[in-house]
């Protein structure tokens, strides 16, 4: 018998009802399990769940009493300092995502002669086949993760050795993901301006000559719509966000999937599902919002007290959204600072004199200082922890003066650690004796006795 729309309404509404009981788990069993939520230890660092010759974030130093102690930020991209990295190709005035790609795949840093002829690798493969491109324009999608995630799937129907997981074809597979990532967002976004903003649909060829970086730039925008500054300063950020060590939610996600042995577009796109959370990638477009809030209600940029004032009513949830948060300040791992904040704080403040927005830069500045300094005053010390301005807090506003509309932020993001996932996957997969991740839940349900369906 056909139901009614109002009897599904009515069992939906049932449902809901129940798992408000069902669903939930007293805070006060996690203690008394000494279950580790979030896989977080009680002084804020992670629990230890595999090893990795990849990235490695360090942000605190055990104490031999157990304790942390607070440290300037490090990371590291296969034991290389990501400062020494970013300041080598800078001083040579070249883009270094593709020295990047090719240190986190082979594990070691490429001469000259192997760097250029990766870099051509690279710059081959950005093209899409026909079906693919058509794949990206029939699907419509508003979400631009969500039309990256299903181009990666059918990627898959296109490759005939998808399922394959021998070394030479994860290489290859992981090298066309990366070259191909920007084309597909890049299409993905004017698909998406045609469909639901009436926008002309134009999709230019990539150009092999130009960097990844650069030639999304003119993917994106068309040629002389970019400044040489714009194109460094996305290089820079992409090589800032292409790893981040095995316990970030999206890497740990493609690691855990992977070790399932399925194939390389199934694990890539569960972690693109991770990244798209707003708890993860979207934490720039959340500093994009709160500045543009404060833009408009410090009625002096220049007032640090009346900043800070500010501040310490956004943590009492008394102003802006009223959830208590300073977005872009504080991070998971580091405390005193992020590397990757002070590298692009620089280069931030250059392309804000180039467009003209050096007070908006420095209204950014006081507002890390003044909020670093409220959250310490307000509950810093109540938490024991000390923060600091993580690389979103100024990515946003980078992404802003370079012209990046704020559908692609989480993207750009994506287009980025693809790299970091590669390698995680390959490294996953490349051990001796494989294992499967599979951790354990402690069931807390009390045992019930069943009743037939006519006693209920």
């Amino acid at each position: 018998m056909r139901k009614s729309i109002e009897d599904f309404d009515s069992i939906i509404q049932h449902i809901t009802e129940s798992i408000k009981g069902t669903s939930c788990i007293e805070n006060q069993l996690f203690k008394e399990y000494h279950v580790k939520r979030g896989l977080r230890n009680e002084d804020h660092s992670g629990v230890l769940v595999g090893l990795t010759n990849i990235g490695d974030v360090v942000g605190y130093k055990r104490q031999e009493h157990g304790n942390t102690l607070p440290v300037d930020g490090e990371l590291f991209y296969r034991g290389l300092n990501i400062k020494d990295i970013v300041l080598g190709f800078q001083a040579d005035d070249r883009h270094g995502f593709a020295e990047v790609v090719y240190l986190l795949l082979a594990g070691r840093l490429p001469d000259r002669e192997t760097h250029d002829v990766f870099r051509e690798l690279l710059s081959s493969q950005r093209t899409l086949d026909a079906a693919i491109k058509m794949s990206i324009l029939e699907f419509k999608g508003l979400d631009i993760m969500n039309v990256l995630a299903r181009t990666v799937m059918v990627m898959y129907v296109r490759d005939l050795e998808a399922d394959n997981i021998s070394r030479e074809n994860l290489l290859k597979q992981s090298i066309k993901l990366i070259a191909q990532f920007p084309t597909i967002i890049a299409y993905a976004y004017h698909s998406m301006q045609h469909y639901y903003r009436n926008k002309t649909l134009s999709l230019r060829h990539p150009i092999p000559e130009l960097s990844m970086g650069e030639n999304f730039l003119y993917m994106l925008k068309g040629e002389n719509n970019y400044t040489k500054l714009d194109a460094d300063v996305l290089d820079l950020i992409q090589v800032l966000q292409a790893e981040h060590g095995g316990g970030n939610n999206s890497t740990f996600t493609v690691r855990v999937i992977s070790s399932s042995n399925t194939d390389t577009y199934s694990a890539i796109t569960a972690g693109i599902g991770s990244l798209k959370g707003p708890l993860h990638g979207g934490a720039n477009l959340r500093v994009k919002h709160m500045f543009d809030h404060l833009k408009s209600s410090i009625t002096d940029w220049k007032n640090e007290a009346e900043i800070k004032e500010y501040m310490t009513k956004i943590l009492k949830k008394e102003v802006y959204d009223k959830v208590g948060k300073i977005y872009g300040v504080g991070h998971a791992v580091y405390t005193k600072s992020d590397p990757r904040a002070i590298l692009l704080k620089a280069m931030a403040k250059k392309l804000a004199i180039e467009k003209e927005r050096l007070d908006e830069f420095e209204l950014l500045h006081t507002i890390e200082r003044m909020g670093i300094e409220a959250f310490m005053d307000f509950k810093g010390k109540n938490v024991g922890k000390v923060v600091c301005a993580n690389v979103d807090f100024y990515s946003g506003f980078v992404y802003e003066m370079i012209g990046i509309p704020k559908e692609l932020y989480t993207p750009l993001f994506a287009m980025s650690r693809i790299a970091g996932w590669c390698a995680h996957r390959i490294e996953e997969l490349n051990f001796d004796s494989k294992r499967i991740i599979r951790p354990a839940y402690k069931n807390v349900c009390k045992r019930n006795e069943y009743k037939p369906i006519i006693n209920r």
